[in-house]
């Protein structure tokens, strides 16, 4: 894979060795401190339209741009939940069973590690279920029958769900919006008389929780340190954020040089986490397309970051720099190739044309997908119509052997926009492939897809 090195041109440079250390372990501090500060954005943009925790935040339609997470998909049902168990107890997400509709999801703590996957390719395996978020130290021993117990180590943690429409047309998105209306969400302590679940229509505001790359991030950062209580995995950055004035139970107040300071170091962060993004090994011999979580990774996911001699932080930062959620058991109900260069190595130009041919016969039973984003954020490029197509977009054109070509470029091809992704001239973009329901012709790569080719 091609590799671009990242330089960071020094907006602030350390005056004496005090200076430096806070420049060093604020650098340090982005890395390790991303996954939450990504989480800590998307509840904040919740507040912002009026919602809270224990309810659900939904986009009843296929998203468009205003939807500013990192890398979301626009083919399916969005739907989220942030519990907070810390006042409440035990909060319980029903999940309905996979009759008229499919939901795939998964529920993570608050640092997004994974605690369990939900619907056809998680627990309930379709057939629906109680899931119970407990807080740190419940005795399990108190959980009435019937529930799925999904132990945290935060108070806080959300579940992301997103609902499958068989197709694009108007009435599969309105089923699939009907399903997700049947999840619930409420205290354990109402189970025997819940209320109905509060629903947040998120669909016509601009919900941006791109990461802030200056000193707001290590604002954010202190409302995690100050919400949670330190996990012992985590007690080694105890010191470090003293140095840079953030401890708990402590206000947060930088002077305007450490300010300066900090929004010099989370750049450096950055650069560093875009250097391990782009050379990341490719998921085909000599293509470009890859998977964004190393094997070490996957393994912190799966055992709860308790293997031993390991804490892939460096990767688990450069994952949440360009997305959020992580499936507990990846590959089982979707699987993900990004691409950030076309077939000769070179960036993605938004003000080039490029056609992706997908063969026929792609190894899923849902959907693929291709879905552009901002290189630069990881967000869908702003004030753009379409963001993506699939194999469920209505009107998509075959090729007579069975293959789609599709094209990226700012203005569409002769062929018509059917097939057409559009891209911002003023930028460079990435795609992400996705695989719903993949089969197992993608993991033993019988089924190979194309690189990007410039035209």
């Amino acid at each position: 894979m091609t590799e671009t090195i990242h330089t960071t041109k020094a907006t602030v440079i350390p005056a004496d060795i005090k200076e430096q250390m806070i420049y060093q372990r604020a650098v340090e501090a982005a890395i390790w401190g991303l996954p939450a500060v990504n989480y800590q954005l998307m509840f904040d943009e919740l507040v912002k339209i009026k919602g809270n925790f224990n309810q659900v935040v939904i986009w009843p339609g296929l998203l468009d741009w205003k939807n500013q997470t990192l890398t979301p998909n626009q083919d399916v049902i969005y739907s989220m939940a942030f519990f907070n168990t810390k006042d409440v107890g035990p909060v319980v997400l029903e999940i309905p069973p996979a009759d008229s509709g499919i939901v795939n999801g998964s529920i993570m703590d608050y640092w997004q590690a994974a605690i369990e996957d939900v619907g056809p390719g998680g627990v309930d395996k379709g057939k629906g279920g109680k899931y119970l978020f407990l807080p740190p130290g419940y005795d399990k021993s108190k959980i009435p029958n019937g529930y799925i117990p999904m132990q945290s180590q935060t108070y806080q943690g959300y579940t992301l769900m997103r609902s499958i429409p068989k197709s694009n047309s108007d009435e599969d998105i309105r089923q699939a919006v009907s399903y997700s209306r049947r999840i619930r969400v409420y205290p354990l302590s109402e189970a025997s008389n819940p209320k109905d679940t509060t629903y947040i229509d998120a669909s016509n505001s601009v919900y941006d929780s791109t990461i802030p790359y200056d000193h707001r991030f290590y604002q954010v950062l202190d409302k995690i340190i100050q919400a949670e209580p330190w996990l012992e995995r985590d007690k080694a950055m105890i010191d470090p954020l003293k140095s840079i004035g953030i401890e708990r139970g402590t206000k947060y107040n930088p002077s305007t040089r450490s300010q300066e300071l900090l929004s010099s170091a989370v750049k450096q962060a950055k650069a560093w986490l875009e250097v391990n993004y782009e050379s990341m090994p490719p998921f085909y011999e000599g293509k470009r397309w890859f998977f964004p979580a190393t094997e070490e990774t996957h393994q912190s996911i799966l055992h709860d970051f308790s293997v031993a001699d390991s804490y892939p932080t460096d990767n688990r930062g450069m994952i949440y720099m360009m997305a959020f959620f992580s499936a507990k058991h990846i590959g089982e109900a979707q699987y993900y190739l990004l691409t950030l260069f076309d077939r000769n190595g070179k960036p993605l130009e938004g003000n080039a044309e490029y056609r992706l041919n997908v063969p026929a016969n792609a190894p899923v039973t849902q959907y693929w997908s291709m879905t552009v984003y901002n290189r630069d954020t990881h967000t869908f490029i702003r004030n753009t119509k379409a963001m993506g197509r699939s194999s469920q977009t209505t009107g998509i054109q075959k090729n007579s052997d069975g293959s789609v070509d599709i094209y990226f470029g700012p203005t569409p091809p002769a062929s018509g926009e059917a097939n057409w992704i559009p891209t911002d001239p003023n930028g460079r973009f990435e795609v992400l492939a996705r695989f719903y329901g993949p089969k197992k012709e993608l993991f033993d790569k019988s089924w190979k897809l194309n690189d990007i080719e410039r035209i």
